[in-house]
């Protein structure tokens, strides 16, 4: 699956393992990385006045004088600027000797407008801030408007994390190989990287494989064949039925988004469970979604014999009071097996802050629902303040953490939202868009993801799945979109995914 995703401790694995299994050294590999950015340079930037090539003194900098030499072979005017030379006996230092021009310290570098600057100083590995000379570069760059091809990653951005460790170049493309790194997808470091185009250069499919990497850039090719599209000889309940708590009356159009959206994403019934109070507004707004009153846990329990609701959604509208953890906690203790999933967000997570080792044991729980926790920045730091304040860790490492402890899939919210699975398999979404900045969509989002819950898609991949089409959704409507369009801008989005799957429906 090319849509793994490898951190840099992982590429160095897949490079010592394609080297010993061949057919190419690690020099062959270097030439190969070196001739596709070349390749690039040369049908990106056909009119650049000359190119600066920055080198490193690793393998990243090795890259860099093969891009030289490729340069200066089709005839483009080069200039070679080091910081550091190549260990001796190096593929890095078989390079440079294969470019016998004497590279100029970096501290003298100095771009001009219409230049065009080739950054292959440190890659993907980096761990420490820049040096004052680099940092001086990134500085002139910026200052003299000029691009930059980064090889691997932006110098200064970590591979690992996304985070500039103190400066670090924004460039317009961004060539790497055989897949991505975190650092590509996490903030800021993907807003740093251009566009990014991932090059072959010899690391085959089955060395990735062997790796078995256990992170993925979200897509559809990560969660298709798992996606629920209805039989031929199906009915209203086989498709799932999806039951949404509602808040007081002054708060219901939270769970009446997240009901809706259950629907839309194909959940063949979806109940709002309201409070006596929210009926007649709830019931002045609602028409094929089913409304049932749940005033006390008997009721609701009462719901989950009868109706046997494969997913719930907890937590939009409710309000924040430790009151409503409670009732969630004591659901959970008192419902034997019922029901199969269950999705907390919103109040339902900030009211259990107070309490996040309980939240943690009842999901533990034998016979607990399969859960998904979908905060946001402010939510993940109120449930989880210790991981969350834990500065060495990066976002997908935090998402990864917070699900193990809570047995739970974790949607951690953001324009990187990552998406992360008690068993150490995790997503980084890529399509986001501040569009969805909106009040109420966050209660879509739930809705997706506990309808495509009900309909016996698996968490981690039902998770992904509603993540992805909540964001594409928000694109295909464009600009002025508020949380109530996404439910019918869904329909689009639905309709590719149906014809990917080979239904007509």
């Amino acid at each position: 699956m090319s849509h793994e995703i490898l951190t840099p401790s992982e590429m160095a694995s897949a490079d010592r393992l394609a080297m010993q299994r061949g057919p190419f050294d690690g020099y062959g590999l270097m030439s190969n990385a070196g001739g596709a950015i070349a390749a690039l340079a040369l049908a990106r930037f056909p009119a650049a006045r000359a190119v600066h090539v920055l080198c490193g003194p690793g393998n990243n900098g090795g890259d860099g004088y093969v891009v030289a030499r490729l340069l200066a072979e089709a005839g483009v005017a080069v200039h070679l600027w080091a910081e550091g030379a190549p260990r001796a006996g190096s593929d890095a230092a078989l390079a440079a000797a294969d470019y016998p021009v004497e590279p100029r310290p970096l501290a003298g570098f100095l771009p001009e407008p219409g230049d065009l600057v080739v950054d292959a100083l440190y890659g993907a590995g980096l761990s420490k801030p820049l040096s004052d000379d680099a940092a001086r570069a990134v500085k002139v760059v910026a200052d003299q408007k000029v691009p930059v091809i980064a090889v691997d990653l932006p110098s200064g951005v970590s591979g690992e994390s996304g985070q500039v460790l103190g400066h670090a170049f924004s460039a317009a493309l961004t060539v790497t190989f055989a897949r991505k790194k975190p650092g590509h997808l996490l903030l800021p470091g993907s807003e740093l990287c251009g566009e990014v185009v991932v090059v072959d250069i010899g690391i085959s499919d089955g060395v990735i494989a062997e790796i078995a990497p256990r992170a993925y850039e979200n897509a559809p090719e990560v969660w298709l064949r798992h996606f629920p599209v209805p039989a031929s000889d199906t009915y209203k309940y086989r498709r799932g039925h999806v039951g949404v708590f509602s808040g007081a009356p002054t708060a219901t159009g939270a769970a009446r988004m997240a009901a809706m959206a259950s629907a839309r994403v194909g959940a063949g019934a979806v109940t709002v469970l309201s409070p006596t109070r929210s009926l007649a507004v709830n019931g002045a707004h609602l028409t094929s979604i089913m409304l049932r009153h749940a005033d006390t846990l008997d009721e609701v329990l009462d719901f989950l014999d009868a109706r046997k609701p494969q997913a719930l959604v907890y937590g939009p509208g409710l309000g924040p009071e430790p009151e409503v953890g409670d009732f969630l906690l004591d659901l959970l203790t008192e419902a034997e097996g019922a029901p199969e999933s269950l999705v907390l967000d919103a109040d339902g997570l900030t009211s259990l802050a107070p309490q996040p080792e309980a939240l943690c044991a009842a999901l533990r729980r034998p016979g607990a629902p399969q859960a998904v926790l979908t905060p946001h920045e402010g939510e993940f730091r109120r449930l989880f303040p210790d991981i969350a304040g834990d500065a060495k860790l990066s976002k997908l490492q935090k998402a990864r953490a917070a699900a193990a402890r809570a047995a739970a899939v974790v949607v951690y919210k953001g324009a990187d939202t990552v998406i992360a699975a008690p068993d150490g398999r995790a997503a980084i979404n890529s399509n986001g868009t501040p569009l969805l900045a909106t009040a109420g969509s966050g209660d879509v989002l739930s809705g997706l993801c506990a309808g495509l819950l009900a309909q016996g898609m698996p968490p981690f991949e039902a998770a992904c799945a509603a993540v992805w089409i909540h964001c594409e959704a928000a694109r295909h409507f464009g600009p002025g979109l508020i949380a109530e369009d996404l439910p019918l801008a869904l329909r689009p989005v639905l309709a590719d995914l149906f014809v990917r799957k080979g239904c007509r429906a």
